[in-house]
């Protein structure tokens, strides 16, 4: 597989979750930057995320959005980048990456906007609760190395993003377990790069015109 990824992004989004993946895999791509009023509301790229929003990449005809859809596929499309673990030793890989998709994202997503369960309709959260799933996160990366051991995979990407990104804007507590992780994360080298080029964008785009 050869063809360039056309890899459609804002610094300003969860694309740098994307961006990171893509470092990490050392495939070629293309960026394709757009605005939030203007090029995601566009015909052309609501043909291919009719939700309007970034990132999404196309790859050999083939359109993948939402971020740990991304971040799965890439794994498993350069296998030579060692991103994914042998087919039958992908329980946790699995686990932890569509915990984070879901019950983390909407426990932090929901807490920052101030959004309070009822008492007793955890259940109907999906989550139950922020602390609850905060705690699971925890549990989740609370080893030595990776979420699967020594291996680092997709998962860390988008899990660790979510971690990256909580205890940046303080949107998770900042706990040892959280913040050991996040460590680790920040010292790879696709990480590093991923942060360079974006806050690069960030920079020009906030320029005065």
């Amino acid at each position: 597989m050869t063809d360039s990824i056309i890899f459609y992004h804002n610094p300003m989004s969860r694309g740098q979750i994307v961006r990171w993946m893509l470092e990490e895999v050392g495939a070629a791509y293309e960026t394709v930057l757009l605005d939030y009023e203007g090029g995601m509301k566009t015909a052309d790229y609501l043909a291919v995320n009719p939700m309007g929003k970034v990132p999404a990449i196309i790859h050999e005809g083939h359109i993948v959005t939402e971020c740990a859809a991304i971040c799965a596929y890439l794994a498993d499309t350069f296998p030579s980048a060692n991103l994914a673990p042998a087919l039958d030793d992908r329980a946790d890989y699995y686990r932890w990456l569509f915990f984070a998709a879901g019950p983390v994202e909407s426990a932090v997503t929901n807490n920052a906007l101030g959004f309070e369960i009822p008492e007793g309709r955890e259940r109907m959260a999906g989550y139950g609760s922020f602390e609850q799933a905060i705690a699971t996160l925890e549990k989740a990366v609370s080893g030595a190395a990776w979420i699967c051991g020594d291996q680092f995979t997709a998962a860390d990407v988008y899990v660790g993003s979510q971690v990256d990104f909580g205890l940046t804007f303080k949107s998770i507590p900042a706990t040892p377990v959280l913040e050991a992780y996040a460590s680790r994360l920040r010292e790879r080298p696709a990480y590093k790069r991923q942060k360079a080029f974006d806050a690069a964008l960030i920079e020009d785009m906030q320029k005065p015109a």
